[in-house]
């Protein structure tokens, strides 16, 4: 499946090329940039999964967070998900590893839904934007809701 959208992308972007060629070197240099922007974020989330999990036996993420640890590795991988700030184009595949090594599913739904709605590190500057009743109600209504996406992922999976 891979290899069809890359045969995808490389059409369009052939099609792209006899249409405008200018243009289309403009948008390869753009999009050059912003990977080249992405990258150093991107590198130090792949090490610091590699060091968690070098770290991190099988055996210890499945005790903390896997399908036998139940309510308690449900809010604990909430809480870390809660708390960390991890771009969405690293959460999956941290999700995907972590479920390699004996995270469960319910915890794993509950770490990446909360990890992509509730952010305590950024609660200052919602502070700033939002007011603070306004960014405590959405950090509270996201953790409640990431809770019962990890209680429908636990039951319909």
């Amino acid at each position: 499946m891979t290899l069809v959208f890359y045969g995808l992308a490389a059409i369009g972007l052939i099609f792209s090329f006899v249409k405008s060629k200018e243009n289309t070197i403009l948008a390869l240099k753009k999009a050059w940039k912003a990977f080249a922007n992405i990258m150093p974020q991107f590198l130090g989330i792949i090490l610091l999964i590699g060091v968690l999990l070098s770290i991190l036996s099988a055996q210890q993420i499945s005790q903390l967070i896997g399908a036998d640890s139940g309510w308690v590795g449900v809010l604990i991988a909430a809480v870390i998900g809660s708390i960390t700030l991890i771009p969405g184009f690293v959460a999956f595949p941290l999700a995907a590893a972590l479920l390699e090594n004996g995270a469960g599913t319910m915890q794993i739904g509950a770490f990446v839904s909360t990890l992509m709605m509730v952010g305590i590190v950024t609660m200052p500057m919602e502070f700033l934007y939002f007011g603070k009743k306004a960014t405590i109600l959405r950090n509270g209504m996201g953790f409640v809701f990431s809770i019962l996406v990890a209680v429908v992922m636990g039951v319909l999976l």
